[in-house]
């Protein structure tokens, strides 16, 4: 695949998300949860001590967490086939997820707080003043946002990758530097990387954008969310001037290697809204 994108604006995005003192990090349902949808302490954990080296290096970080619906397949049994099952596992997985988050992040004695939100808080100018004004006052006191779709009264929303916009949406409303997405996959792919052997990971996603775009539609075989939400959300915060990065959330110390401009994933590179035609 050819890539505009020159390797000075590559490394210079990486320099900037390295530089980055505040960070979005998503973590979608496969990073935290097991084949069986049971809630992976191991991974939870991991994902704990990867935002806490980032805190560790002065960092606010704000965590966008799926998994809700996954947690509560693991602790109910159900299947979630139908609206009102998924919403009502959310409910069930929600509280196992932060009960988990909470005690993992008691072992950098870190408080968290939870915030569930639905579009309407985003497109409301007022609600979406309070979401940020709460955002806020919880970097200010040290404690760790950590923010998912509120799935119990959210019926489209419920299996349309809505994290990955959610996340989007949060970088940009509330001027964070960088936004990462954690995945299973690990970046953007020339193919499917789960069935094609031969599908290369494409570094940087800039002026090719269209291009990799076509790549992404063709390949992927997910109906709902999948890696097309994922490079949606991580194109619009590139346009409003920062960074954005897709990797993957099982690589050791992967949020240190970001912040010290190693070149994992698949970064985004800010363009102000502006491509070369």
């Amino acid at each position: 695949m050819s890539d505009s994108t020159g390797a000075e604006m590559v490394e210079a995005a990486r320099e900037q998300a390295a530089d980055a003192d505040r960070v979005v990090v998503k973590a979608g349902t496969n990073s935290l949860t097991d084949e069986e949808s049971n809630l992976d302490d191991e991974k939870l954990d991991k994902l704990v001590d990867d935002v806490a080296d980032l805190r560790k290096r002065g960092k606010d970080v704000i965590l966008v967490s799926s998994g809700a619906v996954g947690a509560g397949k693991g602790r109910v049994g159900y299947t979630g086939e139908t609206v009102e099952e998924s919403q009502a596992l959310s409910t069930v997985g929600q509280s196992h997820l932060m009960h988990r988050y909470t005690e993992s992040f008691d072992r950098y004695d870190t408080k968290v707080a939870q915030i569930l939100v639905s579009q309407q808080d985003l497109e409301n100018t007022d609600r979406f003043t309070n979401f940020r004004n709460t955002i806020e006052t919880l970097l200010e006191w040290d404690i760790v946002p950590i923010i998912n779709e509120n799935d119990a009264v959210a019926t489209e929303e419920i299996r349309i990758g809505d994290n990955d916009m959610l996340s989007s949406s949060v970088a940009i409303g509330i001027d964070i530097d960088l936004l990462v997405t954690l995945t299973d996959v690990g970046g953007v792919y020339t193919g499917n990387p789960k069935e094609d052997p031969d599908a290369e990971r494409i570094e940087a996603v800039g002026d090719n954008y269209d291009e990799v775009q076509g790549v992404i539609d063709g390949s992927s075989t997910e109906t709902f969310g999948g890696i097309q939400t994922k490079v949606q959300g991580a194109r619009k915060v590139s346009e409003h001037g920062n960074p954005a990065i897709i990797a993957k959330s099982t690589e050791p110390n992967i949020l240190k290697k970001i912040a010290t401009g190693k070149p994992v994933g698949t970064v985004f590179v800010p363009i102000n809204g502006v491509t070369d035609e």
